[in-house]
């Protein structure tokens, strides 16, 4: 450190270093993490020697320079979390840990339960009066809170209370031991009762969120998009599965949109992000999700195109409708990918007089579906449908030439992969009059089993389909299928 050519640090780990004639010192800007960047250019190339307290990867400086793809060389002390397990007696597995290090004290509440015991690692001498008024307004006042001030050091403190009758004044530099009690809003499982979301009516209700977010499957670190998220219930929960869970809620209104961030803090999880804005237009440019819940406005156009394309390989997708037009929508989409068309129908015991009867909700229609785990699968953001258009030749009959007139003068080949990843593929003619066997449509499916489903193959088989099973029948494609597949493998062979 005292031979370092660069030292980078807070203003007070600067001044606990005795002088070293030039060596330059770079107290940290503000705000930091916006500033970063253009200090790790600035001293590109040069050996620097970063100051910290404690271990740096606890909530420390050391992580942000690794999630900035910094080269860094650790050398870690004694954390603030085991100086003041050490001082608890508290065993490593015995609680949880929250940092509020520029982040919202809202934070603490997930973590809450009766008898929990959670470490909050404060942002300054403010944080324990906010983590006490918090507790109390969420149900847990009676909480026993432990503050430890300048742990390790000479000038170390420690005072303990009740969340509900907090009145001390604390050291910048402290630790929050909490042991909670009281009956607050506990659980972590799916289904929080309705009345824990501020909402104007427009909320997924308690079973029907349950189905939902089970379908969806939350796994940490993964991130979901809440497309119509009204009052952000589905992306809540979904967060509250597990601390790394991340939620994008997309929301039309100004006002819910405000709702669903004040309802994100009052439930443990105001890092879930909002934007405000109109599907599918607010969807562009957002990071790839691996699960996607539709709420509200699946039939508007280009919805639900974009989030099926969207997806990461073996995303979940889950979408609710109430209406027959986004019924017919969701019956269209299982027919096209398959996956679980659900009716869910819920009624409550409610009083009839002196006696007690069954109350029905609306039912909802909900289509559930898996995307295919390989990332090369048609239909992905990466491999969208692959939708050939070529001319028809001119020869052509009346009703042929009307047919075309219709379509734009283009016959249109698309081939689309099936939703089980089998890589087995369709193929829809606009020109051809040719029925796929059993159903009367212009979709033929390819898939043989134990044969090579690859969409070359399926083209050779629609060609054998037309010629031997249909000699007859009007198949204007048959000319121009060849141009169609040689588009095809161009197609494949530039994306690798």
């Amino acid at each position: 450190m005292l031979e370092a050519s660069v030292l980078w640090g807070g203003s007070r780990h600067l001044s606990l270093v005795p002088p070293v004639d030039g060596q330059e010192r770079v107290p940290w800007p503000s705000p930091l993490a916006a500033s970063l960047p253009g200090l790790l250019s600035e001293y590109a190339g040069r050996p620097v020697v970063t100051l910290a307290s404690g271990d740096p990867l606890v909530s420390g400086i050391a992580t942000t320079l690794l999630d900035l793809g910094t080269p860094v060389r650790v050398v870690p002390a004694v954390s603030s979390v085991s100086l003041a397990r050490a001082r608890m007696g508290w065993s490593s597995s015995s609680h949880a840990v929250v940092t509020v290090v520029a982040r919202s004290v809202s934070t603490v509440l997930r973590e809450c339960a009766p008898g929990r015991r959670v470490l909050v690692l404060s942002s300054d001498a403010s944080t324990p009066t906010e983590v006490a008024a918090l507790l109390t307004s969420a149900g847990w006042g009676a909480s026993s809170m432990t503050v430890m001030g300048d742990l390790g050091s000479s000038s170390e403190s420690s005072v303990a209370g009740v969340a509900s009758s907090w009145s001390v004044e604390s050291p910048a530099l402290n630790v929050i031991a909490v042991e909670v009690a009281g009956n607050g809003l506990a659980s972590w499982a799916p289904g929080l009762s309705d009345s824990a979301f501020e909402n104007d009516g427009q909320l997924t209700k308690r079973d029907l969120r349950a189905s939902a977010l089970a379908r969806l499957m939350p796994a940490p670190g993964q991130l979901l998009w809440d497309v119509g998220a009204g009052a952000g219930s589905v992306g809540i929960e979904w967060m509250r599965a597990h601390p790394t869970c991340r939620t994008i809620a997309i929301e039309s209104s100004p006002e819910r949109a405000a709702r669903i961030a004040r309802n994100a803090h009052a439930l443990g999880v105001p890092d879930l992000h909002v934007i405000e804005g109109r599907a599918p237009s607010a969807l562009h440019g957002l990071e790839a999700p691996d699960a996607i819940f539709i709420g509200g406005g699946a039939t508007r156009e280009g919805v639900l195109e974009t989030c099926l394309t969207s997806i990461k390989p073996g995303g979940r997708l889950v979408v609710h409708g109430v209406t027959l037009e986004t019924e017919a929508l969701l019956a269209q989409a299982y027919a096209d990918h398959g996956g679980e068309l659900t009716r869910i129908g819920v009624e409550t015991a409610e009083p009839i007089g002196t006696f007690a009867g069954w109350t029905p909700a609306r039912s909802v229609t909900q289509w559930s579906w898996t995307a295919p785990r390989s990332e090369r699968r048609l239909g992905s953001a990466r491999y969208p449908h692959a939708r050939i258009e070529v001319p028809v030749p001119a020869t052509r009959s009346a009703r042929q030439r009307k047919a075309s007139a219709e379509a734009g003068s283009l016959a249109v080949v698309r081939i689309d992969v099936d939703p089980d990843d089998s890589f087995a593929y369709k193929i829809s003619c606009t020109e051809c009059e040719v029925p796929r066997p059993g159903s009367g449509t212009r979709a033929w499916s390819t898939r043989r089993p134990g044969e090579d489903n690859g969409y070359m193959a399926a083209m050779d088989r629609w060609i054998l389909h037309l010629t031997s099973k249909h000699p007859d029948a009007e198949a204007p494609c048959l000319a121009y299928l060849p141009e169609a597949r040689a588009r095809l493998q161009d197609r494949r062979d530039t994306r690798g």
